[in-house]
């Protein structure tokens, strides 16, 4: 678990899983398209991910292809977020991929705070 948090604190690495997460099964090549770094530094990180195993390579001749692994990121899930907020989490992460995707009038930012308990939640 140590790993995962570790390799997930760097931004570098989390550009880099949320590349194989768009598009699995890719190249070192094609990951460093994307990147403005050396291809030497996108290897290294690329190790890190492999040892926290949240990155599978798979030999295809002389390549080399990446895919992401979410299994360490779902245990993280399954330990700090319960069944039971499970589907609320979700909600709120769909609400809020829902309202960042429209345009958004930069005018005004109406930030929304609810108050209630646990036992409340369930009546809406």
């Amino acid at each position: 678990m140590d790993e995962v948090s570790k390799a997930l604190a760097d931004h570098s690495r989390r550009q880099l899983l949320d590349s194989l997460n768009a598009r699995s099964g890719q190249t070192l090549r094609e990951l460093c398209s994307g990147l403005e770094m050396a291809r030497q530094s996108v290897s290294k990180h690329l190790a890190m991910l492999e040892a926290a195993n949240l990155v599978t390579v798979v030999r295809r001749g002389r390549e080399k292809l990446h895919y992401l692994n979410a299994e360490p990121i779902n245990a993280i899930a399954d330990r700090w977020i319960s069944r039971y907020d499970r589907e609320r989490v979700r909600a709120l992460a769909d609400l809020k991929q829902a309202l960042e995707a429209s345009p958004v009038n930069n005018a005004f930012v109406y930030p929304t705070y609810i108050n209630t308990t646990p036992e409340n939640s369930g009546r809406a």
